[in-house]
């Protein structure tokens, strides 16, 4: 059987056997403190800071995406607080208003005043928990600011009447009265 290189050194004359005897036993002390007190090692110090490392890592994602949320949710109470406050009733409304929504075309009912302020760019309409609802048009401006997929109908100012004729257009000489109801 092989002797171990201590031994060797020993027999050797290259260490003498209190310096060996010495070495052994704070190997052994060493041994047991690892085992008892679970002292680590230049290894398991490396081992430990990455996992450390890692950890923070992950807590600062999870942090990070936290805050996301909780600002995702702050802005979506925002929103709710302005349409609630300045919602314009439309749920008396006789005359259907057709928009766009998508690649859907939706109506909701308002009233004459409605329609000629959406047609001139001051209403606007936004959805809002499955709800069409509408909102002064700097309302709409500030809910656009915060997620711009909410507002679904809004006109520019001026806008109504302005019809650009293409000049090869056959019914441009045919005006359509303000008052046709289709």
């Amino acid at each position: 059987m092989a002797n171990s290189l201590q031994d060797q050194l020993l027999k050797a004359g290259l260490v003498d056997k209190k310096k060996s005897q010495q070495i052994k036993k704070q190997k052994q002390q060493a041994e047991k403190l690892q085992r008892k007190h679970k002292v680590s090692t230049e290894d398991d110090k490396v081992d430990i800071t990455a996992v450390r490392q890692a950890e923070a890592e992950k807590s600062r994602e999870l942090n990070r995406k936290r805050d996301e949320e909780a600002q995702a949710r702050a802005i979506m109470a925002q929103i709710k607080q302005m349409i609630e406050t300045s919602h314009i009733n439309h749920d008396k409304g006789e005359l259907a208003f057709h928009f766009k929504h998508g690649t859907l075309v939706k109506q909701i009912y308002v009233t004459a005043e409605q329609q000629a302020q959406l047609e001139r760019g001051q209403l606007a309409i936004v959805s809002f928990e499955d709800r069409y609802r509408l909102v002064p048009r700097i309302v709409a401006q500030k809910i656009a600011e915060r997620d711009a997929g909410l507002v679904i109908f809004l006109n520019e100012p001026g806008y109504a009447g302005q019809h650009q004729a293409d000049e090869d257009d056959p019914y441009k000489d045919f005006v359509i009265p303000d008052d046709l109801m289709w």
